[in-house]
C-alpha cells in the first residue's frame, strides 16, 4: 500500500480560505436572472429585500465579482469545525482492488453532520448584522434546518423551520437536534399558512416536498415583521458560501500535487456539488485545467436527467421568484419512500447552465444501489455516510471499478456532505431488505411538467 499521501490531509488555520469563489464570475454563459412571478421581468435588489437579507441579496445578484471576502467573525466561527480533513480512501481502494486513487472531503465533522454550517452561519450573520429578529427557512431531510438552529443559537436569532412531513416523521431525532438549539419545528405542509392549507386542500395526505416547505416559509418571513427566509441550497449565494469546499480540498491536493481527473458530488438543490466543483470548474472555464465534473441525483427525483430546461418556480405555492433551472415542475413531489434529502424539484442555476453549456454531466442512481455502496464504504472506511453523500460513493465506486476493468489509473475526488446517523430507518429498512426502488414514470412527470408556466 502506497502511504507517500497521507490517509487525513489537514489545512493550517493560517491556510483556511480567507475569501468565497463566485464560479458565475468566469461563466461566460452567466445564469438566467431570477424573474417576478407576477411581471415575468428580473428581479431586483428592492423587490427581493423583502424576502432575502440585503447582504445576501447583493451576493445573489453578483455575476462578475470573482472573490468576496470572509468576514472575521465568520473565519472564526469556521474555526470550530474547518479545515476540513481531505481523505485517501486507502481501504476503498484496497478493497475495490481499484489503481484508481480515491479521496474525499470530509463535511461531516461538526454538530449539525453536514456541510450545511458553512452558509448557515454566513446567512444567519449577515440577518444579524442587519438587526432582524430571526429567519424562516425549510428542510428536507434535516441538515439545512439543523445547522441554521445551530448558528441562530450561536448568534441569538429566532429560527423558524419548516420540515419536510415525511422526513418529520421519519427523523426525530434531527428534528429534536433543531429543537434543542431552540428551533421551532413545524412539519409541512402545516395548517399554520395559507399556502399550507391551500396544498393540503388540493393534495390531502401528501407526504410534503421541499417546494411545499419553501412556500410555507416564505409566508411566514414576509408576514412577521424583522424576519427574512434563508435557504441551503439551488441560491446562488449558497454555492458561494459553500466554495470554501472545493478551495480547501484543492488547497490540499495541490500541496502534494494532485490534480483529480473525476469530481464527484450528489445532486439535489446544488449546494454540495457546486462548492465542491466551483474553484476546479473555475480552471476549466479559464482554459487552465480539464476535469470531468459528475452529478450524482436520485433516480425517483431526477432533475437534471429527466428534468426540462426551463423557467420555474422556486416553490409549490408559486410565491417566490422564477429560476431558469433543470427542473421537474414545482407539481412535483417525490415518492414517499425516497429516504434523505435531495428532493428538491429543481437544480441551482448555476449548475443548471453549466450543464446546459456541455461542462459537466449527471447520472442518476436507484436508492437500494446507493445503500449497496454506503455500507461497503461504512464497513471499511470506518464512516456511516449520510444517504445524500451515499450517492457520490455509489459513482466513485463505479468510476474505481471501471479503472479496475481497464487498468486506468485515475484520480477520483467525491463530496462527503456528512454523516447518517440520523438515517438509521433507512439504513434499517436496507438491511431488513425492505426498502424499495421508485423510478418515476413518464406519465408521473407529465403532471409535474404540467405546472411549468408557459415560456
Amino acid at each position: 500500500m502506497n502511504t507517500e499521501i497521507p490517509y487525513k490531509i489537514y489545512l493550517s488555520e493560517e491556510e483556511m480560505p480567507k475569501t468565497w469563489y463566485n464560479v458565475r464570475a468566469d461563466m461566460k454563459n452567466k445564469p438566467a436572472p431570477l424573474l417576478n412571478p407576477a411581471t415575468r421581468q428580473p428581479m431586483t435588489a428592492a423587490e427581493l429585500a423583502p424576502v432575502f437579507c440585503d447582504e445576501l441579496i447583493q451576493q445573489e445578484l453578483d455575476d462578475t465579482t470573482a472573490y468576496f471576502e470572509i468576514p472575521k467573525e465568520i473565519r472564526d466561527f469556521y474555526k470550530m469545525y474547518r479545515p476540513s480533513p481531505l481523505v485517501r480512501a486507502y481501504c476503498l481502494e484496497e478493497k475495490l482492488k481499484t489503481p484508481a486513487k480515491i479521496y474525499y472531503k470530509f463535511e461531516g465533522n461538526n454538530t449539525s453532520g453536514s456541510h450545511k454550517l458553512n452558509s448557515a452561519i454566513a446567512q444567519a450573520y449577515y440577518a444579524k448584522k442587519q438587526g432582524l429578529k430571526g429567519v424562516t427557512t425549510e428542510t428536507g431531510a434535516g441538515q439545512w434546518g439543523t445547522a441554521l438552529s445551530m448558528a441562530c443559537a450561536y448568534l441569538g436569532l429566532d429560527c423558524k423551520v419548516y420540515m419536510v412531513k415525511c422526513s418529520y416523521e421519519q427523523k426525530p431525532f434531527r428534528r429534536e437536534v433543531m429543537r434543542t438549539y431552540g428551533a421551532n419545528v413545524t412539519p409541512s405542509p402545516s395548517e399554520t399558512t395559507a399556502v399550507g392549507r391551500k396544498i393540503l386542500a388540493e393534495f390531502p395526505g401528501t407526504t410534503g416536498s421541499l417546494g411545499c416547505a419553501i412556500s410555507e416559509a416564505v409566508e411566514v418571513a414576509t408576514s412577521s415583521e424583522g424576519y427574512r427566509y434563508v435557504l441551503g441550497s439551488v441560491l446562488n449565494q449558497v454555492l458561494l458560501h459553500q466554495s470554501v469546499i472545493g478551495l480547501e480540498a484543492k488547497a490540499a491536493l495541490d500541496k502534494y500535487g494532485v490534480k483529480p481527473d473525476i469530481i464527484i458530488g450528489c445532486a439535489g438543490g446544488g449546494s454540495n456539488l457546486g462548492g465542491l466543483i466551483s474553484p476546479f470548474m473555475g480552471e476549466k472555464l479559464r482554459g487552465e485545467a480539464d476535469y470531468r465534473f459528475i452529478a450524482v441525483e436520485p433516480a425517483s427525483c431526477p432533475s437534471f436527467t429527466r428534468g426540462k430546461f426551463a423557467y420555474d418556480f422556486c416553490d409549490t405555492g408559486m410565491i417566490c421568484p422564477m429560476s431558469k433551472m433543470y427542473t421537474l415542475g414545482s407539481g412535483f413531489i417525490p415518492a414517499a419512500n425516497h429516504a434523505g434529502g435531495l428532493r428538491y424539484h429543481g437544480m441551482s442555476s448555476t449548475l443548471s447552465q453549466l450543464y446546459h453549456d456541455g461542462l459537466m454531466e449527471a447520472t442518476s442512481v436507484k436508492q437500494t444501489e446507493v445503500f449497496e455502496a454506503a455500507t461497503e464504504f461504512a464497513r471499511v472506511e470506518g464512516i456511516l455516510p449520510a444517504p445524500e453523500s451515499s450517492h457520490a460513493i455509489r459513482v466513485a465506486i463505479d468510476e474505481a471499478i471501471k479503472c479496475r476493468e481497464t487498468g486506468e489509473a485515475k484520480t477520483i475526488l467525491f463530496g462527503l456532505t456528512g454523516t447518517g446517523y440520523f438515517d438509521m430507518k433507512a439504513y434499517e429498512q436496507f438491511n431488513n431488505g425492505t426498502m424499495t426502488d421508485y423510478i418515476p414514470t413518464d406519465e408521473d412527470l407529465a403532471k409535474g411538467f404540467a405546472s411549468i408556466p408557459q415560456q
